[in-house]
C-alpha cells in the first residue's frame, strides 16, 4: 500500500504506519534535526526505516502530483497552534500547515488519509477553524468533483497499548467514490483491565516480582476497584502499559545507547512526574524547550529523575535500536512532539481493514 507522509518528525508515525502495512514513497519533514534521526536510523538498518525515502523540504514547495494514485495521504500538521502549551494562535500563527495537508490531499487523490493533531484542536475557540479543516478535507476539489467521507476522533493513546496517557485528535477519511464509511478505532487497552490485574488479582505485581503497592491503590479509583469486584469477570481489553511496563528490563541509566541519566528534575507545582505504576503523563516539547516536570518519572523510594531518551522512546513505542544523535533535549524535543506507533498502527490497520487491505498489503478476494 503506497503512502506519503507529511510532516514525518521523528518518524512515530510513519513507523506506526508501516507495521499497518503501509510502503512510504515520499517522506517530508522540515526540520534538519528530526530528518537526521531518520537518516541516523536507516544507516543502522532499523526495520522499515531502512528504506524510508525521507526528504528535507518545506511542504508548501512540494508539488504532490508526482504521487497520484498511492493509497494513504498522512501526516501530524505542526500542533503548536492549537496546543494548550503553546500560544494559542491556531490559524493566525505561521505555523498552521492543515493548508498545505488539504492540498496534498486534493494533488493526490488518495483512498484514504489521516492526519493528527493535539487535542487542543477540538477547544470551542478553534471550533469554526476545525469546521473549515474538515470541510477542506471533505471537498479538497469542488471542480472536480473529488470528495471524501471523513470522521474527526479524540483518543488516549494509552487505550491502545501506548504506556503514555496522550490525548490526541484524528482526522482521518475515504474517498466517497469507494463507498466507505470511516469507522473510530476501537481501543484495545483499558484502565479498568489495569486495576483488574493491580487490586483484583493481583497479577501485576507479581510479574514485576513486587508487592502490592499500598501507596496505588491509594491513588486508584477505590469506587472503580469495587465495582470490578463485584462483577467478578476481567474487562476483556488488555490493561494500560504502565511505566514499570515499557521499562521492564532496561535497568538504572548506564550512560550508552541514549540511556545516560540527566541531571536537574525537581517537583514543582503542576509538574509532579510520572508514576511507575500507571501509564506516564504525556511527554511534551514544550514551547520553550523541555517541560521538566512533564517528563520524568517518580521513582519507587519517591525521588524523581528525567526520563532519559531510551525510555522516552519505548514510552513512544519506538524500538531499542531506535538511535537518537543530537542531545537530550533536542531528542527529547522531537520524542515530546511524535506520534506514539501503537496509537499510529491501531490507525493504520483500520484504515486498512476498510479499504479491504491485509496487514501484509495485500488486497483480500473479493
Amino acid at each position: 500500500m503506497r503512502s506519503v507522509e507529511l510532516f514525518t518528525g521523528c518518524g512515530g508515525l510513519g513507523l506506526g504506519l508501516a507495521r499497518a502495512g503501509f510502503e512510504h514513497e515520499r517522506m517530508v519533514e522540515w526540520n534538519e534535526c528530526a530528518v537526521a534521526t531518520i537518516e541516523h536510523n536507516a544507516k543502522l538498518g532499523v526495520e522499515h526505516v531502512t528504506d524510508w525515502p525521507i526528504e528535507r523540504a518545506d511542504v508548501r514547495g512540494v508539488d504532490w502530483r508526482e504521487h497520484a494514485g498511492a493509497v494513504l495521504v498522512a501526516g501530524g500538521p505542526p500542533c503548536q497552534p492549537f496546543s494548550i502549551g503553546g500560544k494559542h494562535r491556531g490559524d493566525d500563527d505561521h505555523r498552521d500547515m492543515w493548508p498545505q495537508a488539504i492540498r496534498a490531499v486534493r494533488e493526490i487523490k488518495p483512498d484514504a488519509f489521516l492526519f493528527e493533531n493535539v487535542r487542543g484542536l477540538l477547544r470551542p475557540k478553534f471550533a469554526p477553524y476545525l469546521s473549515t479543516i474538515v470541510a477542506g478535507l471533505s471537498t479538497p476539489d469542488r471542480k472536480n468533483d473529488l470528495r471524501y467521507n471523513v470522521i474527526v476522533q479524540q483518543v488516549d493513546a494509552a487505550n491502545f497499548g501506548a504506556a503514555q496517557r496522550r490525548h490526541r485528535v484524528l482526522i482521518f477519511g475515504y474517498r466517497s467514490d469507494l463507498g466507505l464509511t470511516p469507522r473510530e478505532i476501537v481501543a484495545t487497552h483499558s484502565r479498568e483491565r489495569l486495576l483488574w490485574d493491580q487490586f483484583v488479582t493481583g497479577d501485576y505485581w507479581a510479574e514485576h516480582g513486587l508487592k502490592r503497592s499500598i501507596d496505588s491503590f491509594a491513588t486508584a479509583d477505590a469506587a472503580l476497584v469495587r465495582k470490578l469486584r463485584a462483577r467478578d469477570v476481567a474487562p476483556i481489553e488488555e490493561r494500560w502499559v504502565t511505566v514499570r511496563d515499557a521499562l521492564k528490563g532496561l535497568g538504572a541509566p548506564n550512560g550508552k545507547d541514549n540511556h545516560v541519566h540527566q541531571p536537574g528534575a525537581r517537583v514543582y507545582k503542576g509538574h509532579t512526574g510520572s508514576p511507575l505504576d500507571l501509564p506516564a503523563k504525556a511527554l511534551k516539547a514544550g514551547d520553550h524547550g523541555v517541560p521538566g516536570g512533564e517528563n520524568m518519572m517518580v521513582m519507587d523510594d519517591g525521588e524523581v529523575r528525567y526520563f532519559t531518551i531510551r525510555e522516552a522512546a519505548r514510552l513512544q513505542g519506538l524500538p531499542d535500536r531506535y538511535a537518537f544523535p543530537r542531545s537530550w533535549s533536542e531528542s527529547m524535543r522531537q520524542l515530546g512532539n511524535a506520534v506514539p506507533t501503537q496509537l499510529a498502527a491501531a490507525a493504520g490497520r483500520n484504515l486498512a481493514k476498510g479499504l479491504g487491505v491485509s496487514r501484509t498489503g495485500r488486497r483480500r478476494a473479493a
